[in-house]
């Protein structure tokens, strides 16, 4: 059992695994939290404070619910534009001896003990090699392939190293 794919990364690609990796965190969390609670903050003070502290309170309710994505967005598109590698496709071949990726004469290998996680969202499977670096490959892209590399990383991963979304696209 094999799949074999090749994808060029997009940077709406790499902005959604920008989105995962910084709203999954403890830090993507609490910086939510707290733009939330801040704006509740200038709505339940309105009135009773000085327009400013609700205008400010606002600001910064803002300003931490959209800074964040915001500045994902862009570090994507500078990510795209600055990267040679990831302009050009990659070629994926995923088997029983684990992960193949090529692109011209270069080729990487990671066996499946290699594999830190692999994590499948509702538009990208994600491909960990370490907590923070990880293969992006969009699932459209992937297709009906997608449950053939799945079923490869269920037969040679432990449970606690998936985390697989039942998503279809």
């Amino acid at each position: 059992m094999a799949a074999e794919f090749e994808i060029t990364i997009t940077d709406k690609d790499m902005y959604r695994f920008n989105l995962y990796h910084a709203y999954h965190g403890f830090q993507g969390i609490l910086a939510t939290m707290v733009g939330i609670w801040v704006l509740i903050m200038a709505v339940v003070t309105f009135g009773k404070v000085s327009f400013t502290y609700t205008v400010l309170y606002a600001v910064f309710g803002a300003v931490f619910l959209v800074y964040v994505p915001g500045s994902l967005y862009l570090r994507s598109k500078s990510q795209i534009a600055s990267s040679d590698v990831l302009k050009q496709a990659l070629r994926y071949r995923i088997d029983d001896a684990g992960v193949h990726v090529s692109q011209g004469e270069q080729t990487a290998d990671l066996e499946w003990k290699q594999i830190y996680k692999i994590v499948s969202t509702k538009s990208n499977l994600l491909i960990y090699s370490s907590r923070v670096n990880a293969y992006v490959i969009p699932r459209e892209a992937i297709k009906e392939q997608y449950e053939t590399v799945v079923g490869l990383a269920v037969n040679h991963l432990d449970r606690y190293r998936l985390k697989l979304n039942p998503f279809s696209i």
